[in-house]
C-alpha cells in the first residue's frame, strides 16, 4: 500500500508540472474522438510505445548511468514469445505476454551477471554484441520462421483474449494503460531504495561500495526491470502488427533509437523519455514519410535527427528536460 501511495504521489513536482500532466492525460483520453486519421492515431500509439521503452531504459541507462545499447533483444523476446505461443498452441495474449516477460527477466539475469563485470564503453559494446548474436540466431532459426518472420493467425471478429481488433482505438487505449502504469511505476522507482542506490553508483561507484551497496546486484536488478518493460512492449508489437521478424524487433537501430529518445528527452528524469519520444517519434514518422516520397532525399531524415540531437546535447547534456529546468531556474 505504501508503494502504491508513493507511485501516485506527485507532490514533489511543481504546480505547473502537475497541471500539464492532468491536461495531457485529458488530451490523451479524448484524442481518438477528435476525428484524426488512422496515420495520426498510429503515430500516437508509437509515441506511447516508445515512451514505455524509454522509461524502461531509463532505469539502467539514466538512473544507473550505464550506456546500454542492446534493448532490442528483449523487445524480440517479448514479441516472439507472444507470436509463437499463439501460432503453435493458440495461447491467449494475456497468458503469453507475462510468460514473455518472465523469459526476458530470466535471460537478463543470465547475461547480466557476466555483463556487469565490464564498465564504460566495454559494457556498451558487450550489450550490442549480445543483441546482435541473438538476432543472428533468430535470422537463421527455421523453427521460429528465420529471417522471413512469423504471421499471427487473424481472427475474423474482435477478440479480446488474443488482442485482435479492427479499430486502432482499442490498441490505443491498451497502450495508454501500459503507458500510465509505467509512469506510476517510475514515479515510485525514482524514490525507492534501488533508485537512490543507482544514482549514488552513477555519481561515484567507490563511495557507493564503501557504504555497503552491492553495485553489481543493483545494476543487474535495474537491467532486469528495463528488460521487463521492453518485453511488454514487444508483446504489444506482435499483436498490433500481426507480423514480426528479426529485422523489425531485434535490429540494432531499434536499440539505439530507444536509448536516444531517453537521452534526448533527459535521462534520469521521469519526464525525459516521454519528451524524447514526443519529439522524435512524430518527427520520424512525418519527416520520414515526406522525405521518403521524394527522389534523392531518402536518408536525409536520419541526418536531421542526428543534427538535432547533437545541437541539444552540446547545449545541455541533460537533454530537453535539462533545458526546461534551466529556463525554470532563470525564471525564479
Amino acid at each position: 500500500m505504501e508503494k502504491l501511495k508513493d507511485a501516485l504521489d506527485f507532490s514533489d513536482f511543481s504546480k505547473t508540472e502537475r497541471v500539464c500532466f492532468y491536461i495531457f492525460t485529458v488530451f490523451l483520453l479524448v484524442f481518438p474522438w477528435l476525428g484524426v486519421g488512422s496515420f495520426v492515431k498510429t503515430v500516437m500509439i508509437q509515441f506511447m510505445l516508445f515512451s514505455l521503452f524509454g522509461m524502461g531504459w531509463n532505469t539502467i541507462g539514466g538512473y544507473g548511468g550505464q550506456v546500454e545499447l542492446g534493448k532490442a533483444q528483449y523487445v524480440g523476446i517479448g514479441a516472439y514469445t507472444v507470436a509463437l505461443m499463439m501460432v503453435w498452441w493458440k495461447v491467449p495474449f494475456w497468458i503469453s505476454m507475462p510468460i514473455g516477460v518472465l523469459i526476458a527477466l530470466g535471460y537478463s539475469f543470465i547475461i547480466g551477471y557476466p555483463l556487469f563485470r565490464l564498465k564504460g564503453h566495454y559494457f556498451a559494446i558487450a550489450t550490442i554484441c549480445t543483441s546482435l548474436v541473438l538476432k543472428d540466431i533468430f535470422d537463421n532459426w527455421n523453427l521460429v520462421g528465420a529471417a522471413k518472420g512469423i504471421e499471427l493467425p487473424i481472427h475474423e471478429h474482435p477478440d479480446f483474449l488474443y488482442m485482435q481488433f479492427k479499430s486502432d482505438t482499442y490498441y490505443y487505449y491498451f497502450i495508454m494503460g501500459l503507458f500510465y502504469i509505467a509512469i506510476f511505476y517510475m514515479n515510485w522507482f525514482r524514490k525507492s531504495k534501488l533508485g537512490y542506490q543507482l544514482r549514488m553508483i552513477k555519481d561515484d561507484e567507490d563511495a557507493a561500495e564503501s557504504l555497503g551497496i552491492d553495485i553489481r546486484w543493483c545494476k543487474i536488478k535495474a537491467y532486469s526491470i528495463a528488460s521487463a518493460f521492453v518485453a511488454v512492449g514487444g508483446g504489444f508489437m506482435a499483436v498490433y502488427n500481426l507480423y514480426i521478424d528479426p529485422a523489425s524487433v531485434m535490429e540494432l537501430s531499434l536499440s539505439i533509437k530507444i536509448a536516444l529518445m531517453a537521452m534526448l528527452g533527459g535521462a534520469a528524469s521521469l519526464w525525459g523519455p516521454i519528451i524524447g519520444a514526443a519529439f522524435l517519434v512524430p518527427l520520424d514518422r512525418f519527416l520520414g514519410s515526406w522525405l521518403g516520397g521524394h527522389k534523392g532525399l531518402t536518408g536525409i531524415d536520419f541526418m536531421i535527427y542526428a543534427m538535432l540531437i547533437m545541437i541539444v546535447s552540446a547545449y545541455q547534456p541533460k537533454g530537453i528536460w535539462g533545458i526546461i529546468e534551466q529556463f525554470r531556474k532563470r525564471g525564479r
